[in-house]
């Protein structure tokens, strides 16, 4: 049986508009209602924290302080539904601004620090959706590869270090093209590039090919939000497809010496997964996402994400923490229904945003309605 974690409780000491924030929760599904600019986000961020990379803004640390201070602590209570909040883990991460341009983030598991914010994926996954994302389809490649990226980083921790080298390894080659450095030196940059590109790619393969077949076994439930089917498409990706891994790593290392020329000219490197796009599909129409009407692209968008959040739980044997901003605003009362069924049947946590409680009238008593205010939320 997957474990289902939640928090009982969430501290807050300096971040973003909080002073301090001490909220004790009692239910699977939570709503924080408040005005636009109330702070609804700024809780949602501090949870992001618990995954790996700078949270659902992908911003600075040093920018998630309270204004006029240095640093920030969050901390969370997480057990199971059944525990107390003593009974269950503690969690937390703090950052603090020094002098000179120095500056650390720390991460603790029941007051223990550990290396870094890969390890509270032992204790809690996360997935989260934003209206950041509304345009996701008609957007760069770019922003729909970084996408890819955090799905597969919540059901594979070691994902973001392997992109993290790619992009060093794409750095020294470039850098070697630009000093037109002796064939020896690209010849081994581009045998390291060539191995950690053949990882990156197949870990993102997998990722998309589970999550597809996980909403490609979905089509026949009646739902009013349509499945997507998802591929990847790039001249790298035409060169791997198929190939074993070795196999893979010559032919690329080979592509990356004959294209060493236009690389130099071009000041970066050309092809590799660094250019990868994700494509995604309206199943029932068969139709280009990014051709789609807005409404439709949002409903797609919901249910890759509430899919993939099943796959992390498959794959990962732990109920992800769902995180939705400002997700019901624009449904209309059917859709809204529909969602929140999903939802209440998935079992995990959900925390969701919206600046009318009406929208979350229906819930009743199966969540938690928070109200929130500049620097404070209390239960309602």
């Amino acid at each position: 049986m997957h474990e289902q974690p939640r928090i009982h409780r969430l501290i807050l000491q300096d971040f973003r508009s909080y002073a301090s924030l001490d909220l004790r929760l009692s239910r699977r599904l939570v709503a924080l209602c408040g005005e636009n600019g109330a702070g609804k986000t700024n809780i949602l961020e501090a949870l992001s924290l618990f995954a790996q990379g700078r949270g659902l803004r992908r911003a600075d640390f040093a920018d998630m302080a309270r204004l006029g201070q240095e640093r920030f602590a969050a901390s969370i209570a997480l057990g199971r539904a059944e525990e107390a909040e003593e009974a269950g883990h503690r969690l937390g991460t703090s950052f603090a601004r020094g002098g000179e341009g120095r500056s650390e983030r720390l991460c603790r598991i029941d007051g223990a620090t550990v290396s870094s914010a890969s390890a509270f994926a032992e204790h809690l996954r996360l997935v989260w959706l934003t209206p950041d994302l509304d345009g996701l389809f008609r957007g760069t490649p770019g922003d729909r590869r970084r996408f890819l990226d955090r799905l597969v980083l919540a059901v594979d921790s070691r994902h973001g270090t392997r992109v993290n080298a790619l992009e060093r390894a794409l750095r020294a080659r470039n850098r070697l093209l630009e000093e037109a450095a002796a064939g020896a030196w690209l010849d081994a940059a581009e045998r390291e590039l060539a191995e950690l590109a053949v990882a990156v790619a197949a870990a993102r393969r997998e990722t998309a090919g589970r999550l597809d077949a996980e909403l490609l076994a979905s089509a026949d439930r009646p739902s009013p939000f349509p499945f997507g089917r998802l591929g990847l498409a790039g001249e790298f990706e035409d060169l791997a497809a198929g190939g074993a891994a070795l196999d893979v790593e010559d032919a690329y290392r080979a592509k990356l010496r004959a294209s060493r020329a236009r690389d130099a000219a071009a000041g970066r490197t050309l092809v590799g997964p660094q250019a990868t796009d994700l494509l995604v599909r309206h199943g029932p129409k068969d139709l280009p996402a990014e051709l789609c009407s807005t409404g439709e692209q949002k409903a797609l968008l919901l249910r890759l994400v509430l899919a993939h959040a099943r796959l992390v739980e498959r794959m990962s044997g732990l109920a992800p923490l769902v995180l939705l901003d400002e997700v019901a605003a624009h449904l209309d009362p059917a859709r809204r229904a529909a969602l929140y069924e999903d939802l209440d049947a998935f079992g995990a946590q959900v925390w969701m945003t919206g600046a009318d409680p009406a929208l979350f009238a229906e819930l009743g008593a199966r969540a938690d309605i928070i109200r929130v205010v500049p620097g404070a939320a209390e239960l309602a």
